[in-house]
């Protein structure tokens, strides 16, 4: 975890006690006496945490704070705002100005560093992504984020709370303040959506601290964070006033905020929507991750795998397996002349529709690759001979037993394949590689090739 803090207070002595603190928990703190400076040092150093007082002779925090989130540059560091004003006004104000949190001097050590802990934690994260996506762009791999386009969902927040009235408490407290979904469940229904990769699963969960027992909302906390359909979802505890100690157990637990009751209605409407934008930052910040990546492994025309992934599932294939897996070569008979007399377009038709057929006669764990202009790979990891044999057959036919339809006017175009098969024998010898069993299948398919086309090909493959 990073772990750079600049400390932003006029009084010297203020910045010396936060430092001796935060450096007794081996943090690197540097510091700024005027709003001035903390501008210069948060864009000179970049730290990973500003802890801004708000109360300064040249800039108040708060314009502080409004200047570092309009700037791209800095808009991402966390900050906190520490005062002595205890007013509610003062609050809303540092909240609305893009701050992540407002601790009231003295602060306490247990409750600063928790939430330290708990800023940087969610820092890491997003500067990790941001990584991926910048290495996923450097390579040319950049795709748009699906999903994400046009109109953005309004959210979905859930709320756990420890009986109805209090739920419904909640609920009308908020619901004229969000612009989202806002759900009463119990902790059994958070449960279950946690089990699920349901896309409509709630982006922020609500929480009280203590359910139908003590701690009972720690617990499902934990579960949330440690389950596929919840562990992206924002969560935010309510807890008793004064509750402290549990707060700090909650924010390292994986809860993203606290709120302790009674809250002010309009302090916990813009909690949740800060929340809600974050998440929904590192969403687009994953799915443009995960598209990149889809995008290094996948050929852009079929959706297939590329040439790249096929040799590196293959390795992963010879290695599970005792014997060798059966290898296909599958070559377009003659389809130059598709392209030469319907155009390239009709020829990418024919070539997207071939490989649906494909993968269509295919397992789920059988890899399809299109690894060349108008050939594919096939690679069954677990089949005898009679079994690779018929399966070949059936994809030779899929191909050439029905036409294809290129559009406009023109009647369906037939074409055929031929296939050479590398049928799976003993693979003993680590000389062994992907590239040794596609040249025997290669080998193969040159035989069907030189016998009249649309046919299978088949060569036994040993090595002791």
């Amino acid at each position: 975890m990073a772990g750079r803090i600049l400390v932003v207070d006029d009084v010297a002595t203020n910045r010396i006690v936060m430092k001796v603190k935060l450096a007794a928990a081996c943090y690197a703190v540097d510091q700024a006496e005027n709003g001035a400076d903390a501008l210069k040092a948060a864009r000179d150093t970049m730290p990973d945490l500003i802890l801004l007082d708000v109360m300064m002779p040249d800039m108040s925090g708060l314009d502080v704070c409004r200047a570092l989130k309009a700037d791209p540059a800095t808009a991402d560091i966390p900050v906190v705002l520490i005062t002595a004003l205890t007013d509610r006004g003062s609050k809303m104000e540092g909240l609305e100005a893009g701050a992540d949190d407002f601790l009231t001097k003295p602060v306490e050590e247990v409750t600063l560093l928790a939430r330290v802990r708990s800023l940087l934690r969610a820092s890491d994260s997003v500067r990790e992504l941001r990584g991926r996506n910048d290495t996923v762009s450097a390579f040319g791999f950049a795709e748009p984020a699906v999903g994400f386009e046009g109109k953005v969902h309004p959210g979905r927040i859930a709320l756990v709370a420890p009986g109805p009235k209090g739920a419904v408490l909640w609920k009308a407290a908020i619901d004229d303040r969000i612009g989202g979904e806002v759900r009463i469940i119990p902790r059994e229904t958070a449960l279950t959506e946690a089990t699920s990769e349901d896309r409509d699963a709630p982006d922020v969960f609500v929480i009280s601290v203590d359910l139908a027992q003590r701690n009972e909302g720690l617990r499902l906390l934990s579960d949330l964070r440690s389950r596929p359909g919840t562990r992206h979802a924002a969560t935010v505890m309510i807890l008793p006033e004064g509750d402290t100690e549990r707060a700090a157990i909650a924010l390292d637990l994986g809860a993203n905020d606290v709120l302790h009751d009674p809250f002010d209605a309009k302090e916990l409407a813009i909690r949740i929507s800060a929340q809600l934008e974050r998440k929904r930052q590192i969403d687009r910040m994953r799915a443009g991750v995960r598209a990149g990546l889809d995008a290094a492994i996948t050929d852009p025309l079929t959706g297939l795998y590329n040439r790249r992934y096929a040799l590196h599932r293959m390795e992963q294939m010879m290695a599970d397996v005792g014997g060798g897996p059966a290898v296909m070569m599958i070559d377009l008979d003659f389809f130059k002349n598709i392209n030469d007399t319907y155009g390239h377009v009709a020829g990418d038709k024919v070539l997207q529709q071939v490989a649906h057929r494909l993968r269509a006669q295919l397992r789920s764990n059988d890899l399809l690759a299109r690894i060349g202009g108008e050939e594919f790979l096939v690679v069954l990891a677990d089949t005898d001979h009679e079994g690779a044999t018929d399966c070949a057959e059936r994809l030779r036919h899929a191909v050439g037993g029905a036409g294809f339809d290129i559009g406009g006017n023109a009647a369906p175009v037939t074409v055929t394949a031929s296939v050479g098969l590398s049928l799976p024998g003993h693979l003993s010898s680590l000389s062994v590689t992907p590239e040794m069993l596609i040249h025997q299948a290669d080998t193969a398919l040159y035989g069907a090739k030189a016998h009249g086309r649309d046919q299978v090909s088949l060569v036994r493959v040993d090595a002791a």
